[in-house]
């Protein structure tokens, strides 16, 4: 299975484009901060990952504002074909990062979830 879920917020966000046949495309630079537990120790992971958003959601995340927190849902796929670089291909994004995480959207706040 391929799926990824991230909470995490827009640093950089290239112009909409359109493919041939007409599809908006938006590419985004998410970045992400949070504390996870590894081998029983915490770890802080700090990381930004290259993500596109496609159809529909390309436009409605053309004009979220940069630095929101938010919930992305989506897979990853090679950039291009035969590269090994990743890149995360967005199929959802929700502005509540968590229903059950008390603190405030923003920045500085830290996020735990990181399947």
């Amino acid at each position: 299975m391929n799926q990824v879920r991230l909470t995490a917020q827009a640093v950089e966000c290239r112009p909409l484009r359109f493919t041939p046949a007409g599809v908006p495309v938006l590419e985004l630079v998410l970045a992400h901060e949070s504390e996870v537990v590894e081998a029983g120790k915490l770890r802080r992971v700090e990381m930004a990952l290259a993500a596109v958003a496609v159809g529909e959601l390309a436009r409605t995340l053309e004009r979220t504002a940069l630095g929101r927190r938010m919930r992305f849902e989506g897979f990853l796929a090679p950039s291009r074909k035969g590269s090994t670089r990743l890149r995360l291909h967005i199929q959802q994004a929700s502005a509540q990062a968590d229903r059950d995480d008390p603190r405030p959207a923003g920045p500085a706040a830290p996020d735990n979830e990181t399947d």
